[in-house]
């Protein structure tokens, strides 16, 4: 097996499954007298994918599509460029795999309880002390 690019845990995708493609960038490296061609995609093909499990590849159609893509055209040469745009494929990966856990109902403690209603009787008396009196008084 080939080189990776490597997500999360155990999940590596094989450079294989890319789709990587150069074009002229219109940042940097495209503006100069040796033009080249350092703007970098990186497409990868979900459905097309061996190593993702059905979760997992129901979970990247659901939230980023049939096919992702990170592109990059920020440094003058081709290799950062292809580096930048497997790490950003990489975290949109990583991003759209993730799952938040789902929270455990808490009782707020005694002390909790007793500070906030504390602070309530605090803001309470400053406000009554603003109020203009009262001519019964």
């Amino acid at each position: 097996m080939g080189a990776t690019l490597h997500i999360r845990g155990r999940l590596a995708l094989p450079v294989d499954e890319l789709t990587i493609r150069a074009s002229r960038s219109s940042g940097p490296g495209g503006q100069h007298a040796n033009v080249t061609a350092s703007r970098i995609e990186v497409v990868f093909d979900v459905n097309a994918s061996s190593v993702l499990s059905d979760a997992e590849r129901e979970l990247l159609l659901q939230r980023l599509g049939p096919v992702v893509t990170a592109i990059s055209q920020d440094a003058r040469s081709q290799r950062r460029n292809r580096e930048v745009a497997l790490d950003r494929l990489a975290e949109k990966l990583r991003t759209a795999l993730h799952v938040d856990k789902p929270r455990t109902k808490t009782r707020p403690t005694r002390g909790s309880v007793e500070r906030r209603l504390g602070a309530k009787k605090r803001a309470a008396s400053t406000k009554a002390t603003r109020r203009k009196p009262r001519f019964d008084d």
